[in-house]
């Protein structure tokens, strides 16, 4: 386990001694987003860009504590490298399954259906999802369907594709900066 900031000043080693190697590695990053009173140099904004680039690397957020155990079981199973970037701070309060089970590598979950805006969030953004969407369905009476879609790399492709078919509008909701992130990956997809 290590911060986001800290992680991306060994660049260098992750590429080329775990994922050209394809390596059975696994990254916690801790402090993933904005992580207030650490202060600016702290916030990990750039890992979702700097882990996307690399190759034969997965990487996910968890949208809770329930998921991040299972990311973390998902992780100890995987033959590769692997990377899931978790915030600073206290958990949301999601119960905790038991048993748990690993979570097929890059498939996103559907949190909420409607027709008239697709949101795709990472990480613990997906709350924050869930909170817009509720208010545009009570003040604005627009729908949405909002997707958990927990791996940036590799995306759910089949799932992002099936929605975009029906809804006209895509949004994404991140805690990374634009540039190479989950934005980008779903733009450049």
């Amino acid at each position: 386990a290590i911060y986001s900031t800290f992680l991306q000043r060994a660049y260098d080693q992750i590429l080329h001694d775990v994922c050209l190697e394809s390596l059975p590695v696994t990254f916690a990053v801790d402090r993933g987003g904005i992580v207030g009173e650490d202060g600016i140099t702290h916030h990990g904004l750039f890992d979702l860009s700097y882990l996307r680039s690399l190759p034969n690397m997965v990487v996910m957020a968890p949208k809770d504590e329930n998921e991040l155990q299972k990311m973390i079981l998902t992780a100890m199973e995987y033959p590769g490298p692997i990377a899931f970037r978790y915030p600073r701070g206290a958990a949301t309060g999601a119960p905790l399954e038991n048993p748990i089970s690993p979570i097929p590598i890059g498939k996103g979950e559907i949190l909420t259906r409607g027709g008239d805006l697709l949101m795709l969030a990472i990480g613990t953004s997906a709350g924050a999802a869930l909170a817009a969407q509720k208010t545009l369905a009570e003040h604005h009476n627009i729908h949405s369907t909002v997707v958990n879609c927990r791996f940036v790399k590799p995306l759910d492709k089949e799932l992002i594709c099936e929605l975009a078919r029906k809804i006209p509008y895509i949004i994404t909701i991140e805690e990374n900066v634009r540039q190479g992130g989950f934005g980008s990956a779903v733009l450049e997809f």
